[in-house]
């Protein structure tokens, strides 16, 4: 059975409805309006998604990072003319601090994963603002909240000399898509030893790392990896599908409901790689 074979029984057998309805959106000729029917369901009455989108984040609440969620998951659909897109923003810019972006997780006392852990007035962080940006211009989205969000990324930007890889790859998504490419390029040209440091290039490496095609799961206008380097790491994806068809995260697993919720989000994930690099 082949892989794309094999990884749909994965997702029949354990994955949540909407990453059942994403993969046979995107590899089965299945509908995308359903994809966006399901995804309007985690989105609360002030824009913002929470309900677990992001599965480790359990709460009913919003919360900005499944906005960034939601916002991949339009862009794989290229579905961001919808009004989900402009109550996002409102939610957004509800939860700017001065700065103009926002924070990387709120207060809560909702059940998550012990890292999502803030003070009580948290600050706004790259992680996700940035990333929140860079669809954002990458589809021609206008809304308020976006230009002052654009000005908070390039100053933290401007500040940055090292990052961790959740920071690494949140300003790379913003630098591939920011529309000032002059100095979206001076940037990359600047940052790109810190990037690349905050990749793991060894496939094997044990832990929460992050591998190349983790920050380029398709290819990039970029030019952060050289060929060599991406397709030794498309073999091991292809090596390391599960012999029951799915792919699995490499952090902990918190509570056991995430195992699966993860895995078939995962699992959408590694497809999307391989067809975008001609493996499927």
């Amino acid at each position: 059975m082949d892989v794309l074979h094999r990884a749909g029984d994965y997702l029949q057998l354990h994955a949540r409805l909407i990453d059942r309805l994403r993969f046979e959106a995107l590899f089965a000729g299945g509908s995308r309006d359903r994809v966006t029917d399901a995804l309007r369901a985690y989105q609360n009455p002030d824009g913002g998604f929470g309900h677990a989108l992001e599965p480790d984040l359990r709460g009913s609440g919003s919360q900005p990072q499944p906005v960034e969620v939601a916002f991949w998951l339009l862009d794989e659909l290229d579905a961001f003319g919808g009004p989900m897109v402009a109550a996002a923003c409102d939610y957004l810019a509800a939860i700017s601090t001065p700065e103009g972006g926002v924070p990387f997780v709120l207060p809560t006392d909702a059940p998550r994963a012990p890292w999502w852990q803030t003070a009580g007035d948290p600050p706004a962080n790259l992680n996700p603002t940035a990333p929140l940006a860079g669809l954002l211009h990458k589809h021609g989205v206008t809304h308020p909240w976006l230009a002052p969000a654009t000005d908070f990324c390039w100053s933290r930007i401007a500040e940055i000399d090292k990052a961790e890889q959740y920071e690494a790859r949140a300003v790379l998504t913003f630098l591939e898509h920011a529309p000032d490419r002059e100095r979206a390029l001076a940037e990359f040209a600047r940052l790109k030893p810190a990037l690349l440091a905050a990749v793991s290039l060894e496939p094997d490496q044990p832990g929460h790392v992050h591998y190349p095609l983790d920050f380029a799961p398709e290819p990039l206008g970029l030019p952060l990896f050289d060929a060599a380097v991406l397709e030794r790491h498309l073999d091991v994806v292809l090596r390391d599908q599960a012999d029951d068809g799915g792919w699995a995260p490499n952090w902990p697993m918190w509570t056991p409901l995430v195992q699966h919720e993860w895995g078939g989000f995962i699992t959408v994930a590694k497809l999307k790689t391989l067809r975008a690099y001609g493996r499927l």
